[in-house]
């Protein structure tokens, strides 16, 4: 047994154009008792695998409240909270503030420089946000208070790039689709070759990559091409709410076509949203989420973080991200971590396959029982199809992630759950790899 210098064996990268360890403390009460994995009614599970031709959230009372981005570059933003308010409709109907998600996540960004949908799937998945529009205002001053998270979100998929009919069941099971699009359009008023306005119909075919994120939230397979100035291949087109007020389109929503060339590229769902209540602490050595990813030219990889507990608690979830589809994965406890000789004795907790990449919380069938003082470790076990490198990771890759913290966090990484190596010595990054407990007098 030995930690062994095997790290020449794999790479890294920056996968993901999108600190040390922490720990969330969840907010006790919640205001919401419910869970929503799609928050719509039972029988849109049923019809999605014969979606209607046309299909509109505003007519069933689940697009949120279109928001103005105002001068600043924060689509982003917008797109992501839009698309996670319309997860939670018609039952619940919230306001989230996009001015706490760009000054309140853990990349070195400003307003005007603009994001992605990897900082936003960071943000959420670490507990940084949502927190209320109330406690947030766009625009304004801080309270200087600090606000409760008014949900947690718990998963969010990653739909492949243009798989229409994934977009549309998504749209329709869970809520609107984050996504994005190539503009010369500043805001509301400005000129675009590709935009008619009459219409509010928008097609750009070319190769200039997106720079403005929306929110899926409808399709028409029927829209007309002789809509769009420069007519596509063939009719049909999205329904996408944008962030530039309701001056813009049809109250600040437009149809995209389907022949777009970047509608449809990058897409992210919300599929389940919990009360703020759901667990009492979550552990995590990865703020700035998935940057790259790391493996051993195979497609399997063990991963572990070592964490702290702060009380008598019960490890009762993990979280992590699959980098690409159909990813198997195992999930093991070792609940008094003294080195890496104590891998040998980890406790199986969970295993499964996820069909999509995204971000996932696996819960565990019976939680596993830590203590305050006796560090534990989550032990995963990935296996994802065509990848050499599955396991996803935080480094400092670029300007955005140059403040990355790697003081606090202890992770290791196998390719075989035998011999192990510590990752921040010699490849300088976190993994992605979450824990989630229950204080133990809660059961």
């Amino acid at each position: 047994m030995a930690v062994c210098g095997m790290l020449a064996l794999f790479l890294f990268f920056a996968a993901r154009n999108s600190g040390g360890e922490s720990v969330q403390k969840g907010q006790g009460e919640g205001k919401n008792d419910t869970t929503h994995a799609g928050a719509f009614e039972q029988d849109a599970l049923d019809k999605r695998k014969k979606l209607p031709a046309k299909y509109d959230m505003r007519q069933d009372g689940r697009a949120p409240q279109v928001k103005n981005q105002g001068e600043h570059g924060t689509c982003w933003a917008f797109a992501a909270l839009t698309a996670l308010e319309s997860s939670l409709l018609p039952d619940l109907c919230a306001s989230f503030s996009a001015d706490h998600m760009n000054e309140h996540n853990s990349f070195h960004s400003l307003q005007e420089e603009g994001g992605q949908y990897t900082m936003a799937m960071a943000y959420l998945a670490g507990w940084q946000g949502p927190v209320e529009e109330t406690d947030g205002i766009y625009g304004g001053a801080a309270s200087g208070q600090t606000p409760d998270i008014a949900v947690h979100v718990q998963e969010m998929q990653i739909i492949e790039a243009k798989d229409m009919d994934g977009i549309k069941e998504a749209v329709y099971e869970y809520g609107g689709v984050e996504s994005c699009i190539y503009t010369t359009m500043q805001g509301a008023d400005g000129p675009s070759e590709h935009y008619n306005r009459k219409e509010s119909a928008y097609c750009y075919e070319g190769d200039e990559k997106p720079n403005h994120d929306i929110v899926i939230i409808g399709w028409d397979d029927y829209f007309p091409k002789e809509s769009f100035l420069i007519p596509p291949q063939k009719d049909g087109a999205f329904i996408c709410q944008n962030s530039w007020g309701e001056g813009f389109g049809e109250g600040g929503v437009f149809y995209v076509s389907y022949y777009d060339s970047n509608i449809g590229v990058h897409n992210l769902v919300y599929t389940q949203v919990e009360d703020n209540s759901n667990y009492d602490y979550l552990y995590q050595a990865d703020l700035c989420g998935w940057v790259g990813q790391i493996g051993y030219r195979t497609e399997s990889i063990y991963g572990a973080n070592v964490y702290t507990p702060r009380s008598v608690e019960e490890v009762v979830a993990a979280g992590f991200y699959t980098t690409g589809k159909d990813t198997e994965y195992e999930v093991f406890i070792v609940p008094d971590f003294i080195g890496v000789d104590s891998f040998a004795g980890k406790v199986l907790a969970a295993q499964g396959k996820l069909e999509r990449e995204g971000y996932y919380t696996v819960r565990f069938a019976q939680g596993i029982a830590v203590e305050p003082g006796k560090k534990f470790a989550v032990v995963l076990r990935l296996s994802t199809p065509g990848t050499m490198r599955p396991l996803a990771i935080e480094y400092a890759a670029d300007e955005l992630t140059q403040d990355v913290d790697l003081g606090d966090g202890e992770g290791y990484i196998s390719p075989d759950g035998e011999r192990w190596a510590d990752v921040r010595e010699d490849s300088e990054c976190n993994l992605c790899i979450k824990a989630y407990t229950r204080e133990a007098a809660a059961r």
